[in-house]
Order: C-alpha cells, then structure tokens, then sequence
C-alpha cells in the first residue's frame, strides 16, 4: 500500500513567522521597513521597558502590540524570533530575557558590549535550543556575496590581505550615545564589528591581533588601528574612526589582482576588479532588497522556519570570534566596556 500523506501536518515551509522588536529606537525604525520586506513575515508588536515608548512606537509603525517588557513579548505564542535594536550594553540582558522565555534572538551589532557577555548568550542559545544570530548584514549584503564569488573563480589568484577602512566624523558630545560610556560609545562596537566581520569573513578567524589608537576627551576611543595575522601569510590592516573623515573602502588583495570593495563598504554600490595588464571592471550591486537589511532577515527567517538554531553566513563562532577581537583591542587600548 502506497503510503498517504498525513493531511494535518504542517507545511513548514510556508508557516509564518512571527517577529518582534526590542527596542524602540533609531536603529529598529530603520530595519523594520525591510523586515516587513521578508516573505510570511508578520512583526507582532515591541518591547521596551517603557509602554508608554512602546507603545508610540507602535503606533507610529502600525504594529499590533505594545509589551513593557521582553519576557512579556517573547513569551507571545505568535512570537518565534525577536530582533534586539538596544544599546549595546542591553544586548546581554535583553538577548537573555528572550531566550528564557523561548524565543529565538538576531542581535544587533555589536553583539553584546564584552565578549563575556556574547559567550552567555550564546551558551544560552546552545542550551534552549533556540535561534541566534548577529545581525551583521553586510555579510549577506550582495556586493560581498559577489565579491566572493569573483574570489572563488580565481579571478585575483590567492586572497593574501585586507586594507579596510571605516570613519564616521562626528562632532564629539558627551551626551550623545556614540559617545558615552554607559551607551557603549566609542568608535570600536559601533564601527568596528563591520570591519573585523569582512576580515574574518574573506581571511578567517585570525591568529593576533595589535591594536593603536587614541581616547576622546571622556575616555572612549575615538579611533583604532587594528593589523591582524591570519596565519599562512595573510594579514588584514583595518581603520576605524569616529574623529576624521574617510572613504570607507575594501580593497581584497590577491595574488593576481585585486577588488575594490566601493564605499561605504558596508553597503556598497558595488565592487571593481582590477588585474595587471587589463581594464578594470565594475560590478554594480545587483539584486540589492530594501535598503539592504532584508537580506539578513530572509536568511534567519529561513532558518528558523526550518528548525535551525543558526545560519551559515554568520554563525556564532564567528560573531565570538569578533567579539573577542574587540575585547582584545578594547584591551590595548584600556578602554573598559560593560554589558547590563
């Protein structure tokens, strides 16, 4: 007899999946338009520690819930995955609340304000069982995705170093968040995990790592220079800036050519290869969605329809393995931050 198909099981691969935002701030007003861009999405509601905040937000995005809390959004059944916009140091805390009430988490970068306080989300992850991902979109963002794929056709020959750089001038100001301590302020958690995350992405996960810089007037890092040793050779010489102005360029050197990540590299508008003896090429960015957060969200979407606990293009020993760059750096250049 021909086996049938059970008619009550579920079709996974259409279930929808319900999100929620932590955090009703700048950066989750930003993404939200694009996560709404995710096909069998549905953004059930915010969180903040202030209804009254949640609640305006809400209003203003037209989504259906206001919570006051994260338990309380996480533990909705309609919940399966929350998206963290927080300051950095809430990151742990909130990522902890969520994965304690069940739900799968995607972090904002940086990941969490020391690499103590990623480790325990992570561990904790691991032990319910649950989704959690950073949300370093250039990683998934389609000039990289190309960039790759030039590389892996042997169009430069053997990747060998990075030259990357990332400035953000900004007007110092003691009250504003890049900037204050308690915040996470500084050039290294709000740049430097774009930076660290293409190295490690094209190179690696890297051996060494030395560090210089120079502290702002409240003590936070303004800016770094970062030279990592990925073993075989290779190495990655990466800037970052919240006190001069600069390009925002990577250039991937190979032994027989090179590319030119455009600025700002993080969501380029595309890439150029460049080869001795011939006409440089450039590639626009094609197939870009939204503003490019959507990516990222289609990918953990996915992932968690399907059951899987982390994706492929971000998996968590790399987020830890960033985080743990930065706290080595922070480190050099005695700069302490700390996680809620």
């Amino acid at each position: 007899m021909t086996e049938q198909p059970n008619a009550e099981q579920p079709n996974t691969e259409q279930r929808e999946i319900g999100w929620g935002i932590v955090g009703p701030g700048r950066v989750s007003a930003t993404v939200l338009s694009d996560l709404r861009l995710v096909p069998g999405v549905r953004v059930v509601g915010v969180a903040s520690r202030s209804l009254d905040r949640a609640q305006a937000f809400a209003d203003e995005h037209d989504l259906p819930q206001a919570y006051d809390s994260v338990t309380a959004l996480a533990s909705d059944p309609d919940v399966d995955v929350v998206y963290i916009g927080t300051p950095h140091p809430g990151h742990r805390r909130a990522a902890l609340e969520a994965i304690a009430a069940g739900a799968g988490v995607v972090v904002e970068k940086a990941f969490a304000a020391t690499f103590a306080g990623a480790e325990e989300v992570v561990q904790s992850a691991q032990s319910a069982g649950v989704f959690c991902m950073e949300a370093m979109w250039t990683r998934f963002h389609p000039v990289i995705m190309q960039a790759h794929a030039l590389i892996d056709a042997g169009d430069i020959g053997e990747l060998r170093s990075i030259q990357g750089d990332l400035y953000a001038l900004r007007e110092f100001d003691a009250d504003d968040r890049l900037f204050k301590p308690e915040l996470g302020g500084g050039a290294m958690l709000d740049l430097g995990p774009y930076a660290l995350h293409v190295a490690t992405d094209f190179l690696g996960h890297a051996e060494s790592i030395h560090t210089w810089g120079s502290k702002l007037p409240n003590g936070v890092e303004g800016q770094a220079t970062m030279v990592l040793d990925h073993g075989n050779g290779r190495h990655s010489s990466l800037m970052i800036s919240l006190a001069a102005a600069g390009p925002g360029r990577v250039i991937l050197c190979g032994t027989r050519g090179f590319i030119e990540i455009l600025p700002r590299f993080h969501h380029s508008p595309g890439l150029v290869l460049n080869r001795p003896g011939e006409p440089s090429r450039e590639f626009p960015a094609e197939g870009l969605i939204g503003k490019g957060y959507t990516h990222e969200f289609i990918a953990a979407t996915e992932a968690v329809r399907a059951g899987r606990t982390e994706v492929d293009r971000v998996p968590v020993v790399d987020t830890l393995h960033v985080q743990s760059l930065m706290q080595r750096a922070l480190d050099d250049l005695g700069v302490t931050q700390r996680d809620d």
